[in-house]
């Protein structure tokens, strides 16, 4: 079993004991082996945690600017961050959106805190960072991140710019002079799935910010001001990166990190699934279980099931999914089965009412389990 949460009834912890549980109800002799993945936003902390990364807690600005308690784990010199824990949407007080004030200041201050932690005998101790982007809250181009590294983003008076993309259309010069000496020391992995651009129609303003409270008003002027910000990036680094695929990744931060951080990006289950250990457990395995909450054309675009489906079937095992619904043309199920996913398994046949299956997934995921059981595995 490889399985991402169910946004918004259960943890990804919580979907394997319910399928565990299913599984053994119809199929007790059945061994079980299981690891939680995530695709890079939320959950993708927990997975690196439940194989042996150390948490290490760490005050952060939320994405209003309010202390938030999270934190980044470690092993073997490779530290996970995630964007989604320390000022991700799940942080926005009340639930309220702050399209043009949000910051990802507390993911700046998250990977300084890494960079900066030290092991017994002084020596740096990490090599490596994984930083998780996805759930952001914030559309400001990764800005709140670089000066929490230490840059300088200043207005024509010299002060400091205020957080968040809006009070970008103020700034008027950025010194990249002082961020972290460790930065280029360290190796820095983007771990998203996002591939859009900075700005234009498939940018992060127009696919994003709608998701994060931003009407017609905020979207025109989040738009203007990364522009304009992007032009001073651009002067600063001698080198254009609006239109790389993924700067429009978390509201810009990919943009950030990419351009004058020196990240690379790869797709965030393929991460995960590495440092899971999940190709590890497939010797021998006569079924995959994998799924999230809902199955549908962006599960194709390198969401949980299509990651851990690719590695499966180039071992040749036939992998299932499980889902809360699934939302999808024949053309789509075409391609999810292309993808090596045999047979989508949504809870929706149990229960069609969209209410009462959050409220009874884990009851429900149970006996959708023991139904995989006995159609794979009796």
């Amino acid at each position: 079993m490889a399985c991402d949460k169910f946004k918004g009834s259960l943890t990804a912890t919580e979907v394997v004991a319910a399928i565990r549980a299913g599984v053994a109800d119809a199929a007790p002799a059945v061994e079980v082996a299981s690891v939680l993945v995530a695709d890079g936003g939320d959950g993708t902390l927990a997975a690196a945690e439940s194989v042996g990364f150390r948490h290490v807690p760490v005050t952060v600005a939320g994405p209003t600017g309010e202390p938030v308690q999270s934190g980044y784990a470690v092993r073997a010199g490779v530290a996970v961050v995630e964007m989604a824990d320390c000022c991700g949407l799940v942080h926005l007080p009340g639930g309220v959106t702050q399209p043009l004030t949000a910051t990802s200041r507390g993911l700046g201050e998250m990977l300084a805190a890494a960079l900066d932690a030290r092991g017994d005998g002084g020596e740096p101790l990490v090599h490596e960072v994984v930083l998780g982007i996805g759930g952001s809250a914030s559309t400001d181009g990764g800005a709140g991140m670089l000066v929490a590294l230490g840059a300088r983003l200043l207005d024509a008076q010299g002060a400091p710019v205020a957080d968040g993309g809006g009070p970008l259309a103020e700034l008027a010069s950025i010194d990249l002079s002082g961020l972290h000496p460790r930065l280029a020391e360290v190796t820095l992995t983007l771990a998203s799935d996002v591939t859009n651009p900075l700005l234009g129609e498939r940018g992060t303003v127009a696919i994003f910010a709608p998701q994060k409270g931003a009407g017609p008003f905020e979207q025109a002027a989040l738009e203007a001001a990364l522009a304009h910000y992007a032009e001073l990036v651009t002067e600063a680094i001698g080198r254009d990166d609006r239109d790389r695929p993924g700067a429009g990744a978390a509201g810009g931060v990919g943009y950030a990190a990419l351009a004058v951080l020196g990240a690379t990006m790869r797709p965030g289950i393929e991460v995960v699934l590495e440092y899971v250990g999940f190709e590890g457990l497939l010797a021998g395995a006569a079924l995959v279980v994998t799924g999230e909450g809902s199955l549908d054309r962006q599960t194709l675009l390198g969401k949980t099931p299509a990651g851990v489906a690719a590695v499966a079937r180039a071992h040749g095992i036939p992998v299932v999914a499980v889902c809360g619904r699934a939302v999808l043309s024949e053309a789509d199920r075409a391609e999810v089965e292309a993808s090596g996913i045999r047979r989508i398994y949504p809870l929706s046949e149990l229960e069609p009412d969209p209410r009462r299956s959050m409220r009874e997934a884990g009851p429900l995921l149970r006996r959708m389990a023991a139904r995989v059981a006995s159609d794979w595995l009796s």
